[in-house]
C-alpha cells in the first residue's frame, strides 16, 4: 500500500510560481512512475506532467511544456513539480499519482494510488 500526501498549493498571481511536493509513505517509489493531473470545477481530470523514478525521464501536457518542471529527490521519496508563469486557467485541484510498474503515462488509468489533492488558485 502506498500513501500519497500532495503539499505546496495556495493562491498566486498570474506570472508567479509555485512549487508543489509530492511525498510517499508506505513503500518508497522506487521503480514507480510518478503523475500529476489536475482537475478545475467542471472539467475532467487532465495529465500535467510525469516522471520515470528510475531513470528520470520526463513527459509534459502540452499547456504546461517550458512552464512546469518536474523533479525528484531519491533521499527524500518525493516529487516537485516546478509551476512557473502561472496563467488564471492552471487553477485546479492538483493530484499526485503512482503507476508502481513503473510507466510514466498521460492517462489517470495508469495509475493505482492517488492523493488526497492540492489546490492550486491563479488569479488575474
Amino acid at each position: 500500500q502506498v500513501q500519497l500526501v500532495e503539499s505546496g498549493g495556495g493562491l498566486v498571481q498570474a506570472g508567479g510560481s509555485l512549487r508543489l511536493s509530492c511525498a510517499a509513505s508506505g513503500r518508497t517509489f522506487g521503480w514507480s512512475g510518478v503523475g500529476w493531473f489536475r482537475q478545475a470545477p467542471g472539467k475532467e481530470r487532465e495529465f500535467v506532467a510525469a516522471i520515470k523514478w528510475n531513470g528520470g525521464s520526463t513527459n509534459y501536457a502540452d499547456s504546461v511544456k517550458d512552464r512546469f518542471t518536474i523533479a525528484k529527490d531519491h533521499a527524500k521519496n518525493t516529487v516537485y513539480p516546478q509551476m512557473n508563469s502561472l496563467k488564471p486557467e492552471d487553477t485546479a485541484v492538483y493530484y499526485c499519482a503512482t503507476d508502481i510498474t513503473g510507466r510514466a503515462l498521460e492517462h489517470a488509468g495508469g495509475y493505482q494510488y492517488w492523493g488526497q489533492g492540492t489546490q492550486v488558485t491563479v488569479s488575474s
